[in-house]
């Protein structure tokens, strides 16, 4: 099957396992908020209800410091939607403090440890293109 967008997580390599896996759920739950990307409720053999997924995969890549930087750069200038995640993150504990945190650094100094994307395939393809799918 085909999409028309794709969806990408890039995570900075030297994270633990713990930040890695958070920082993607972060990331994804601002992209599946804000694009039409969600399936319908899923149903067991029971009847019972489960909240919907995504309707298509995502593909979450490693890169460094510098990689995720030069990827945002390129983003910027694209057809692209963005969510993004700092190094200050780990340390506050809500939205109000994220945003306050994020808004005190000016783009080219965010310390990012991981990006998410969506956007139309080609141009998600050739901004993934040279990152490895994370392992």
């Amino acid at each position: 099957m085909t999409f028309e967008k794709k969806i990408a997580i890039i995570l900075r390599e030297d994270l633990l396992t713990w930040q890695k896996l958070n920082v993607t759920a972060f990331l994804i739950s601002g992209i599946s908020g804000n694009q039409d990307i969600i399936g319908e409720p899923y149903v067991d053999g029971n009847g019972v209800r489960y909240l919907p997924m995504l309707r298509q995969p995502v593909m979450i890549y490693s890169a460094n410091g510098e990689q995720l930087n030069d990827l945002l750069k390129k983003a910027l200038s694209k057809e692209i939607y963005m969510t993004i995640y700092t190094e200050e993150l780990f340390k506050t504990y809500n939205d109000t403090d994220n945003r306050a945190k994020v808004a005190e650094y000016k783009t080219e100094d965010l310390n990012l440890v991981g990006i998410g994307v969506i956007g139309k395939k080609n141009h998600v393809d050739r901004l993934s293109k040279g990152f490895s799918l994370h392992e």
